[in-house]
C-alpha cells in the first residue's frame, strides 16, 4: 500500500487548494451571511475540470478516480465546505448519467454539466421518506412515449437554480424494485419549487422542495431500465458519501489550521496559550483524528475504484467516521478560540455549522451503522 500521492495527484491537489484559497476562502463568510450561491465560482471550478471529475473523457470529462475526487473535494472544502459539497452533489448526478445513461443521453446531457452551464440536483428524499428511501411515493406513470411524474421531493440542494434534476420515482410495486430514475429539466411544465429553506448552515447553496404536478417527460429521459432506480440511486451515493466525508475533512482541516495559528498568537497568563500542555494535547488529538480520517477515506475510495465487493460497507464506514470526527475537530477548534470562535469574523463557527449537516445527508450516520451492521452479519 502506498500512502503517498503521485505527482499528478499532488498537482491536482495543489490546483484545488489554490482555487480554494484564491476564489472561495476570501468570500466564504460574506456568501454565508448574504445566502449567495456563487454560480460564477462553480463555473470557474468547472473550467478546471472539477465538474466532471470521474466522467469519461469521450464526452469531455476529466476521467479521474474516486480517490482523486476525494482529494479535490477535500481541498475545495478548505475554502468553503458548502461550495465543495455542491460540487460533490453535481458530480454525483453527472456520474450517474455517465455510468447508467445511453450514449445519446450522455452526449446530450453531460457537456453542459461539465461546464456547469447547467447545474444538477439529486432528488431522492421526500417529506415522508428520508432514511427509508425505498418508501418514496413520487409516481411516474407511463403514457405512450412519455412518463407523467407527480409527487414532491424535499431538502434538494440547488433546487430552483439547477437546470437538471435526477429524480427517483415509483413506476411499479412497493419497495426498491418498483423505483426508476428520470432526468427532468427545469423548464418542464408542472415543475415548481418551494421557498428557500432557512437552515443552520450551508447558507451559500439554496435548499428547496421540488414539486412535480403532472410533469410530462419523454421516455428517453429515463435513466437505465424500469425498476433499476434504487440501484442507480444507491450507486451514486457510494461516491457521494466519500465526497461528503472529504468535504468534512477539508473543513475540519481549515478549522484546525486556524486554531493552531490562534493559540500561537493569543496570550494569557503571560504567554501564548499554545504553550499550555492541555491545549497542545487537544491539538495533538485533533491532528491525529484528521490523519486517521484521511487515511481511511483514501482506503474506502481506493476500494470503490477497484470494484471491491466490500466497497459499499467501506464507504458507509468512512462517511460515518469521517463526518463524526471532523465535526468534533471543528467544534474543538471553535472552543480553542474561546469567545472569538463564536464570532462570524473568524470563520470557524461557519465551518461548524456547515459540517453539522454532513452527519445527516447522503444517508444519516445511523443508517451508515445499519449498512455496516448488515454487511458484517451477512444480511441484505
Amino acid at each position: 500500500m502506498d500512502f503517498h500521492l503521485s505527482e499528478e495527484q499532488e498537482a491536482i491537489r495543489r490546483m484545488a487548494l489554490d482555487f480554494a484559497r484564491d476564489e472561495l476562502a476570501p468570500h466564504a463568510i460574506e456568501w454565508d451571511q448574504e445566502k449567495h450561491f456563487p454560480v460564477d465560482k462553480l463555473q470557474a471550478a468547472a473550467a478546471l475540470g472539477m465538474a466532471g471529475i470521474y466522467i469519461s473523457d469521450d464526452v469531455g470529462g476529466t476521467g479521474l478516480t474516486r480517490l482523486d475526487a476525494a482529494i479535490i473535494i477535500e481541498a475545495l472544502a478548505t475554502g468553503c465546505p458548502a461550495v465543495a459539497s455542491f460540487v460533490s452533489i453535481h458530480n454525483m448526478c453527472a456520474g450517474m448519467i455517465d455510468r447508467y445513461g445511453t450514449d445519446e443521453q450522455r452526449h446530450r446531457l453531460l457537456p453542459k454539466l461539465l461546464t456547469m452551464e447547467t447545474l444538477a440536483s439529486y432528488c431522492l428524499t421526500e417529506p415522508g421518506s428520508g432514511s427509508d428511501a425505498a418508501a418514496l411515493k413520487t409516481k411516474a406513470v407511463k403514457d405512450g412515449d412519455s412518463y407523467v411524474l407527480t409527487g414532491q421531493k424535499q431538502f434538494i440542494s440547488g433546487a430552483g437554480v439547477s437546470g437538471l434534476y435526477v429524480i427517483m420515482a415509483r413506476t411499479g410495486e412497493d419497495g426498491p424494485k418498483g423505483i426508476s430514475t428520470f432526468v427532468v429539466e427545469k423548464d418542464a411544465a408542472g415543475l415548481t419549487f418551494g421557498a428557500n429553506e432557512k437552515k443552520m448552515g450551508w447558507h451559500v447553496q439554496p435548499t428547496r422542495a421540488v414539486m412535480l404536478d403532472g410533469v410530462r417527460i419523454p421516455v428517453e429521459n429515463r435513466l437505465g431500465a424500469e425498476g433499476d432506480g434504487f440501484k442507480i440511486a444507491m450507486g451514486g451515493l457510494d461516491g457521494g458519501r466519500l465526497n461528503i466525508a472529504a468535504a468534512s475533512l477539508g473543513g475540519a482541516q481549515a478549522a484546525f489550521d486556524r486554531a493552531l495559528a490562534y493559540v500561537q498568537e493569543r496570550r494569557a497568563f503571560g504567554k501564548a496559550i499554545g504553550e499550555f500542555q492541555a491545549l497542545q494535547f487537544r491539538l495533538a488529538d485533533m491532528a491525529t483524528d484528521l490523519e486517521i480520517a484521511r487515511t481511511f477515506l483514501w482506503r474506502a475510495a481506493s476500494a470503490l475504484d477497484a470494484g471491491d465487493p466490500e466497497a459499499t460497507k467501506l464507504c458507509a464506514m468512512a462517511k460515518r467516521f469521517v463526518t463524526d470526527r471532523c465535526f468534533a475537530v471543528a467544534n474543538d477548534a471553535l472552543q480553542l478560540h474561546g469567545g472569538y470562535g463564536y464570532l462570524a469574523d473568524y470563520g470557524v463557527e461557519k465551518i461548524v455549522r456547515d459540517l453539522r449537516v454532513h452527519q445527516i445527508l447522503e444517508g444519516t450516520n445511523e443508517i451508515m451503522r445499519l449498512i455496516v451492521a448488515r454487511s458484517i452479519f451477512g444480511r441484505k
